[in-house]
């Protein structure tokens, strides 16, 4: 459980990171990429979701998937991503087997 907390934190410092690089590349830029706003607000709703205890595993894709599959290329965190949704998917072993 502890890991899939990090790989959550991580993931809103990357997404926050990719926000700040692409900024600061381009001062002119009007707006962010597309994809950008829906995907940070996404993966902070996860993290603050796991903060107040309302995150549930589920069978179904986190919702800001469909853009990191399509954007993969723009997102250089794009497997920590999958790696998240596929934990949220498939659920933690939590039964203490250090076997």
């Amino acid at each position: 459980m502890d890991e899939y907390v990090e790989w959550v934190r991580q993931a809103v410092f990357e997404v926050d990171d990719l926000r700040d690089c692409l900024e600061y590349a381009s001062e002119d830029m009007a707006s962010a990429p597309a994809f950008l706003d829906p995907l940070e607000a996404g993966v902070k709703a996860v993290h603050a979701a796991m903060r107040d205890g309302s995150d549930a595993f589920g069978r179904e894709d986190l919702p800001f998937m469909d853009l990191a599959g399509k954007y993969a290329e723009e997102i250089p965190f794009h497997t920590l991503l999958k790696q998240i949704n596929e934990t949220h998917r498939r659920g933690l072993d939590v039964s203490g087997d250090d076997a």
